[in-house]
């Protein structure tokens, strides 16, 4: 077989504010890859699927000498996020030809994974396959915004039944895992969102007990309506934040996810009143669900229930597919500016 194209999406150059197509991140057709003469050695060869967008990889695209929880992206080298692949090449007993994997891949058609990026893969069982649930939704409710959500509401958030709790971002693919979570735990759920479409979904199909659009709406009196917040899911940060402390209650907890309103901004958003605190007894936390990805347990937790619940129509998702890896890049500059409706995700390519 001669070599076939392995198409990617590049990191070109490091942005200031908001990247672009074309330059900060370049789709490029121009690489190959010979699938017959590729040495895998110990490691595998994966033919990818679907690859997730998610807020966290802006911070990715820094310059090396920033360091940050997670690695910077290698310029004039493809991103990487999470993925599902199929195994078209294996020298691993352990990841046989055929089946589908899940864990961190490429931007890119075709992946040469070495043995020791395999130990950080795991495999989709033939029952996990044949429960249902589509490859895109393993990156997203059923992959790490789901875990997101999981180990931020239940580990930091501590629940309890009567509580209120608010999110921003809340139709995102973390946001609304959580405002379902907290609806099964007997909480009051208040989202906003940043469209009228979005909060119309959040009321009629997930049921929240009020949602809003914070462009329209002010936040602080959206607030106001309910008795003070419990806890505060924020994946936003910037004024939704200042709001969220002067609406909360004495000891609430904040679970500090993300502030995507911040990520492209020169200047940030000063917060002027976190003396509340101090005053209120405010448990503020901030938490990177990867500290999680040694934990066989929460693993366990995570698996035997989000799938399933996911499954039956418990818990509802919704996604946004984009088809095409030479769309990507609008795709991930999209989601800074909040043009996607729910979890976003590239198909690379159709599961034959």
């Amino acid at each position: 077989m001669a070599p076939i194209r392995n198409a990617a999406v590049i990191f070109a150059e490091v942005p200031t504010g908001y990247p672009e197509a074309g330059k900060h991140l370049k789709y490029v057709q121009d690489r190959t890859i010979d699938l017959d003469t590729v040495d895998v050695q110990d490691g595998i060869v994966t033919k990818n699927l679907v690859v997730s967008i998610d807020p966290y990889m802006r911070g990715r695209m820094r310059d090396a000498d920033k360091k940050s929880y997670s690695f910077e992206f290698t310029l004039n080298e493809p991103l990487q996020n999470f993925f599902v692949g199929k195994i078209v090449k294996s020298g691993n007993t352990n990841f046989p030809v055929g089946q589908y994997v899940y864990g961190m891949g490429v931007y890119e058609e075709y992946t040469v994974h070495p043995k020791a990026s395999t130990d950080h893969l795991r495999l989709l069982s033939e029952a996990q396959l044949k429960a249902g649930l589509q490859l895109t939704t393993w990156v997203g409710a059923a992959g790490m915004p789901g875990q997101t959500a999981y180990h931020g509401f239940y580990d930091i958030g501590e629940p309890k039944k009567g509580d209120t709790i608010f999110i921003t971002g809340a139709s995102g693919a973390v946001g609304q895992i959580v405002g379902q979570l907290a609806k099964r735990e007997g909480l009051t759920v208040i989202g906003s969102a940043g469209s009228d479409d979005k909060v119309k979904w959040l009321k009629e199909e997930l049921n929240f007990d009020h949602a809003f659009n914070y462009k329209t709406a002010d936040v602080k009196a959206e607030l106001a309506k309910f008795k003070p917040l419990n806890i505060y899911f924020d994946n936003v940060g910037g004024d939704q934040l200042e709001a969220a402390l002067d609406a909360a209650d004495n000891h609430a907890r904040f679970i500090e996810c993300g502030m995507i309103s911040q990520y492209n901004e020169r200047d940030a958003h000063g917060i002027r009143n976190l003396f509340l605190v101090v005053a209120k007894r405010i448990k503020l936390q901030g938490f990177i669900v990867f500290d999680k990805f040694s934990d066989p347990e929460f693993f366990e937790g995570f698996y035997s229930k989000i799938p399933k619940w996911i499954v039956s129509g418990e818990l509802k998702i919704k996604e946004d597919v984009t088809k095409g890896l030479e769309k990507a890049p609008e795709a991930i500059i999209g989601i800074f500016r909040g043009n996607n409706f729910g979890k976003a995700v590239i198909q690379i390519a159709e599961d034959n």
